[in-house]
């Protein structure tokens, strides 16, 4: 999964969002300097993901467009998946998305001094750009893969991700759709999110 579900994966726990939001950029022991609900955020996020790499519905979407992507797959498949969550959002809760992703900001930008480094680089891109909203259209999920790409020093294919996103969207947004249920009653069973 991504930002925008890790997030919304969090509850409304300031410390357990940032935790999980900012987990990719903690490496091996680094993720000791953290404690409490920061840490146990660390954590969800580090089974949110091992739950994700692990299902079928995922693999299934990542064998779909692997072709293309190659090892790149899940990456573009955890993008197509925040794509699903914004675009449904209305599904997954009551609070506005705007709403939801600008606590999301603003909790991040107050723990600043305490964000990763690799956090620190994309975190003022990602507020400046609404990434979190603009995932839900086509416009602003093609700004993050071609960020992407440039990352990836254009080995990845992502340029491409938004057309074979839209040549494949039903049956990805099935998979989604299947896969969220499980991996909200996952993390609900985890008793970590209050």
């Amino acid at each position: 999964m991504n930002f925008l579900a890790h997030a919304h994966l969090s509850g409304k726990n300031n410390d357990l969002m940032v935790g999980n939001f900012i987990a990719d950029a903690v490496k091996g022991n680094a993720s000791l300097k953290y404690s409490g609900d920061i840490l146990k955020g660390i954590t969800l996020h580090r089974q949110i993901d091992t739950f994700t790499d692990a299902h079928r519905l995922h693999r299934q979407s990542r064998n779909l467009i692997r072709e293309d992507f190659g090892k790149f797959s899940g990456i573009v498949v955890d993008i197509y998946y925040d794509h699903f969550l914004a675009g449904n959002w209305h599904v997954y809760s009551e609070e506005p998305l705007g709403n939801f992703t600008s606590w999301v900001y603003k909790e991040l930008s107050k723990r600043w001094m305490i964000v990763p480094g690799h956090t620190k680089r994309i975190l003022p891109f990602m507020i400046s750009q609404n990434w979190l909203l603009n995932y839900a259209n086509f416009k602003g999920l093609e700004n993050v893969f071609n960020g992407m790409d440039r990352r990836t020093h254009y080995i990845s294919g992502m340029q491409n991700a938004v057309g074979v996103l839209k040549k494949n969207y039903q049956p990805l947004q099935d998979d989604f759709t299947a896969f969220y249920a499980e991996l909200i009653q996952y993390v609900d069973s985890l008793n970590i999110v209050s």
